[in-house]
């Protein structure tokens, strides 16, 4: 069960090289085990291949175990010559794929596309201690709303999100964007957040923003308070009025406003409805995608396909309103 690691570089390959199980099963393998199978219990190597079910089992403890244990695969009948192709189109689809898009190209129920998605989803979360910016480092904070529109839902779901008119249905989304050096590109990171009052906005950028940072927001009222905040000696918030003016010399939020037309594109025109207990996996689907759009579809894949380990969910996990964050 040895394979070189060498990643198709375009979709109409992925589906060609993932369609031989024996190849698929190799390529996860030697992502997920590069210095050899290791048993997921006792983490020995004497381990033994059985051919017939394609899983091993370990001669320490007995164990056996699938390639898909501990991963997002784990417990799904879905082979993976179908789980690798819709990993990659939602890794390098710009404006995302939805589930009847995906449930047609593989033949699958549209429940089950859905399902695979958002455990796709899971993988393309990215959490992170490091706070953004730093000395000479510019932030670009800014909200929005995002939602499908009422007209377009279900009356059942109607009455449930959206019984008002006008924008009450509305999600309000906090996004920060670090400017781009000449070390690294622009990355954002997103929150799905319950108001925009200056008191959860200021505890997100106390979270993830860097002292000596310059940050940069519109005129919100919410942002007032940010230059009395201590946040190092070498703080700076700017902020630049959009009734008056878009670009302040170099004082703006151009660049999020940017994400923002990306990220309404996807959910306006792929997802057409996102449910507000969801919104945040889609978040961190767009905040993936945008932050690796500098590497090869190939690349990307590989970068998701490293992330499925140690992340499991379960349907019941993923209908439940319980298990999900406020604000992720």
């Amino acid at each position: 069960m040895t394979t070189s690691l060498a990643a198709p570089e375009t979709l109409v390959e992925a589906i060609r090289y993932f369609a031989d199980p024996d190849v698929a099963l190799a390529f996860v393998a030697d992502l997920r085990w590069p210095d050899g199978v290791t048993c997921i219990a006792c983490e020995s190597k004497n381990v033994s291949f059985l051919t017939t079910r394609r899983i091993w089992k370990c001669r320490e403890c007995r164990r056996q175990f699938s390639v898909k244990l501990g991963t997002i695969f784990e417990d799904s009948p879905i082979g993976l010559g179908k789980w690798l192709p819709a990993l990659w189109m939602l890794a390098n689809c710009k404006n995302g794929i939805s589930s009847y898009e995906l449930a047609r190209a593989l033949g699958v129920t549209q429940k089950t596309a859905w399902f695979m998605l958002h455990r796709i989803r899971l993988a393309m979360q990215t959490k992170s201690f490091q706070k953004m910016g730093g000395k000479r480092r510019t932030i670009e904070a800014d909200e929005t709303y995002v939602g499908g529109k009422r007209g377009n839902m279900h009356k059942a779901k109607r009455t449930r999100v959206a019984p008002a008119t006008g924008t009450q249905h509305l999600q309000a989304v906090f996004g920060m964007l670090e400017r781009k050096s000449s070390d690294k590109p622009s990355a954002v990171r997103l929150a799905h957040i319950q108001t925009t009052k200056k008191h959860e906005l200021e505890q997100h950028i106390r979270e993830n923003v860097a002292h000596g940072s310059e940050l940069h927001t519109d005129a919100h009222p919410s942002y007032r308070r940010l230059a009395q905040i201590s946040f190092g000696e070498d703080f700076k918030h700017r902020a630049v009025d959009h009734a008056v003016a878009y670009v302040d010399g170099h004082v703006h939020t151009n660049g999020m406003e940017n994400f923002w037309s990306l990220l309404k594109r996807t959910i306006k025109g792929t997802y057409v409805s996102v449910d507000p207990i969801h919104l945040w996996r889609y978040l961190d689907e767009q905040a993936r995608r945008f932050n690796e759009r500098t590497a090869t579809d190939g690349q990307r894949f590989v970068s998701v396909l490293r992330d499925i380990i140690g992340k499991r969910l379960t349907y019941d996990g993923l209908i439940s309103a319980d298990t999900l964050p406020a604000t992720t």
